[in-house]
């Protein structure tokens, strides 16, 4: 699964890279986003289909979610039944999104003692563009509630001795077929990562709160 990411780029650069309309949101970085908190999304307005930039929320609830209070709200949807699972296919086939990020964390099981964290990132330098889903749910006092969840995939030989599972990372080629900007079967990019694309490196336990948030978090260890 992916259960936190950093997300540290300004959001002017962040609207640039993925070329998108209109005004950036203004949030601050972070180096530790957590499930519930917002963050920076990507998605094709169906009508003009400019790319615009918005905070949505971490944890999906679907439009027809009747109590929110007792909802799911999943931070992930597995590729293998994103486009069947009833909780997920109507977002998967309507409202696809990417996630920006700088930084991954996953953790690794210890013979003893607790997990061990790790950051990944893409080697090359640039931004993380995660697969994702977005949803909008109306509440009764007709109040929106926007949210998303990060599509996981098998784990490529790179990350598969600290995890299983890794978020779907779409390459800027393959953006404008998951957003909908072409016609293509989005399905197809729903795969683990290319041998390479990244690198890892072993962080503080530090970020296992999400209280924590600082640059410090990215700092290797060992």
């Amino acid at each position: 699964m992916c259960g936190r990411f950093a997300s540290t780029t300004p959001p002017d650069a962040v609207a640039r890279r993925f070329a998108t309309a209109g005004p950036a949101p203004n949030v601050p970085p972070s180096w530790n986003v957590a499930p519930s908190q917002p963050a920076m999304v990507v998605r094709r307005h169906p009508e003009t289909g400019e790319r615009r930039l918005d905070l949505l929320t971490w944890g999906l609830v679907p439009h027809w979610t009747k109590d929110l209070a007792k909802a799911r709200k999943p931070i992930n949807a597995r590729a293998e039944t994103v486009a069947t699972s009833p909780m997920f296919r109507d977002a998967f086939h309507r409202r696809r999104c990417i996630v920006p990020a700088d930084a991954f964390y996953e953790w690794q099981a210890q013979e003893s003692g607790p997990k061990q964290p790790y950051a990944i990132a893409r080697r090359d330098g640039e931004m993380l563009a995660f697969a994702g889903i977005w949803e909008g749910w109306r509440g009764p006092a007709a109040e929106i509630l926007r949210t998303f969840s990060i599509i996981v995939t098998a784990a490529n030989e790179d990350l598969a001795p600290i995890h299983d599972r890794m978020p779907v990372i779409l390459e800027q080629r393959d953006w404008p077929a998951w957003l909908g900007d072409q016609e293509a079967d989005p399905a197809e990019l729903l795969r683990p990562a290319e041998a390479g694309t990244v690198r890892i490196w072993p962080v503080s336990a530090r970020v296992n709160k999400p209280a924590n948030n600082d640059a410090a978090l990215l700092e290797p260890i060992g």
